[in-house]
């Protein structure tokens, strides 16, 4: 497969997880990028593009999955087209030209996992506006500035929350709905959800940690375990 390259990288997700999880990252080409029959067959026909993000995406779970001391399983597409991870397992996975990555943590640890990676440019015209309310605009402006993307990082911040919320709750989750103020000198951002959609499900807010480096902004959100799991009980 043939695949747009960019810069190796000096930024990583391992750097934005904690102990408990694992993340394994492709930057560029990667010969040794490989999709399983069974996920194939949940895919079906798609553009070679597609294809290689999709296989780059799973490939890319299966090391993480194997850092994490568990077997390298197939993971399938569920009905909204998010990633059916094997049982016990939760994570997350992300893509954007040339660049890959998945995070997974056993369901023991952590409740959720949402990963996000986005080009380190500004957003295209109109689109902020779109995704913002006024105050959480307002708080953008105020920060520092340089070279830094502000506005893609909330964009990028937004989509990890998002995957973090969905796979708590499986229900869609608006940019608008949730608030997010950025951290710059930590790296740091948290969502704060609207009230209307208070889930018993999922935590109030999310935090998260952010870096930029390489023309690339990734973000990561998790959520720990409020309480152990007994083994063979999945919790939904």
């Amino acid at each position: 497969m043939s695949v747009p390259s960019v810069p190796e990288p000096v930024v990583s997700m391992d750097g934005l997880l904690p102990a408990v999880a694992r993340a394994a990252q492709i930057v560029g080409h990667d010969d040794d990028v490989r999709v399983l029959p069974e996920e194939i067959a949940a895919l079906g026909r798609v553009p070679q593009a597609r294809m290689w993000e999709f296989a780059a995406g799973r490939t890319c779970a299966r090391r993480a999955m194997r850092a994490l001391g568990l077997p390298a399983s197939p993971i399938l597409i569920g009905a909204h087209r998010e990633p059916v991870w094997p049982r016990g397992i939760v994570g997350s996975i992300t893509h954007c030209p040339g660049y890959c990555a998945a995070a997974v943590a056993s369901e023991q640890d952590l409740a959720a996992v949402g990963i996000d990676a986005e080009p380190h440019e500004g957003l295209p015209a109109g689109v902020l506006e779109t995704i913002t309310a006024p105050a959480e605009l307002a708080a953008l402006e105020d920060l520092p500035s340089g070279p830094v993307c502000w506005d893609r990082v909330l964009f990028s911040a937004k989509e990890s929350i998002y995957k973090a919320w969905f796979t708590l709750t499986r229900t869609w989750l608006d940019f608008t709905d949730v608030f997010v103020t950025v951290h710059s000198p930590d790296g740091s951002f948290h969502g704060r959800l609207l009230e209307r959609l208070a889930d018993e499900r999922a935590p109030a807010g999310f935090d998260g940690c952010f870096v930029v480096g390489a023309g690339l902004v990734l973000t990561a959100v998790t959520v720990a375990r409020a309480r152990p799991l007994r083994w063979g009980v999945r919790a939904r």
